[in-house]
């Protein structure tokens, strides 16, 4: 039997998906949404060619070649430079734009960028709020993080802040920085901000098949799921999970 899901989104694997990989996974699997690797923003605005490269579909209004939507992803750690390239990101026709708060990478998070944010949820407050009132209420911000750095405590006063300030959707990853990518993916935590908050919360890790989705479902409460390495394993699992 068919799981009943909202949402499924494909995940900006840096230096997996990118926009070859997007396209294929997306001609054989019906996603709502995917999301570019990230654009690494610092100090300044970057040219429209860069934001070409890291998502050519921009070309073709923001759809694959089989027309699913697809979205820049932002990272950096400074407000003002976030809210000005989600401008350009948004002109050049992104189909709204999602702010990286989870990347683990050792040189991400040196910088102040990534997963590291999540110990400050106050400067996470100030990059989603800057963005959301600089692109505007008509297109749609979202963000990525996960559980926490080094454990879970701040993770309610993480989604209290991307609520605050305006984000439509919130992508949880259920591990911490710390966790890594090992088993298992803690869903249950997620379960609390679902039954907290009144963001769209969708749940993302260790979904590998369709038996994993349905237990991130029962335990998450979120029936949206966001897909990362389960996709490249098995190519076809969107469509595993929504019609089989």
């Amino acid at each position: 039997m068919p799981i009943k899901v909202d949402k499924i989104i494909l995940a900006p694997m840096e230096g997996v998906l990118d926009p070859l990989m997007r396209g294929l996974i997306c001609s054989i699997n019906q996603y709502d949404l995917c999301i570019t690797e990230f654009l690494r923003i610092v100090d300044q605005l970057l040219p429209s060619h860069v934001f070409h490269r890291i998502c050519p579909e921009l070309e073709n209004n923001s759809l694959t070649s089989c027309n699913t939507p697809v979205r820049v992803q932002l990272l950096g750690q400074e407000p003002n430079w976030m809210a000005e390239n989600a401008v350009r990101a948004i002109e050049l026709g992104s189909r709204g734009v999602d702010l990286n708060f989870g990347c683990p990478a050792k040189m991400v998070n040196k910088n102040r960028g990534g997963a590291v944010l999540l110990k400050d949820p106050e400067q996470i407050y100030k990059i989603v709020s800057n963005v959301k009132t600089s692109v505007g209420d008509a297109h749609s911000v979202s963000a990525k993080i996960r559980l926490g750095f080094d454990d879970s405590s701040l993770l309610d006063e993480v989604v209290h802040a991307i609520e605050s300030a305006g984000a439509n959707l919130l992508t949880i990853h259920a591990r911490t920085k710390k966790d890594g990518y090992r088993p298992p993916a803690h869903w249950h935590l997620i379960k609390g901000m679902v039954d907290k908050y009144n963001i769209e919360i969708v749940a993302n890790g260790e979904i590998w098949n369709k038996e994993s989705a349905q237990l991130c479902i029962d335990s998450s409460k979120s029936r949206s799921l966001m897909l990362g390495r389960g996709a490249l394993a098995l190519p076809n699992l969107a469509n595993v999970i929504r019609f089989n």
